[in-house]
C-alpha cells in the first residue's frame, strides 16, 4: 500500500491522452479498480454527485498489462 502513496497519480484526462482513449472509457475502466484514489462529492436535491479519480501509475501499468494479456 504505500507504494501507492509514493506513485505519481495521474487523471483521467492524462491517462485518456496517454492511451487514445476516451475518458468516459478510461473512467469506466479504473472506477472499480483496486487502488484507485476516488473523492466523492455526494450529491444534493439540487446538485448531482459527482466522483473524482486520480490513478497511481502502478495501477495504471497493472491494468494495462492485464488488458494487453501480459501477467501483473
Amino acid at each position: 500500500m504505500s507504494q501507492l502513496v509514493n506513485d505519481k497519480h495521474y487523471t483521467v484526462a492524462e491517462v485518456s491522452e496517454s492511451w487514445a482513449l476516451s475518458k468516459d472509457t478510461i473512467r469506466r475502466i479504473f472506477l472499480v479498480e483496486e487502488g484507485v484514489l476516488k473523492i466523492v462529492r455526494p450529491g444534493t436535491r439540487y446538485k448531482r454527485s459527482h466522483t473524482t479519480l486520480r490513478i497511481p501509475d502502478s495501477v495504471m501499468r497493472r491494468v494495462h498489462a492485464r488488458m494487453c494479456g501480459k501477467v501483473a
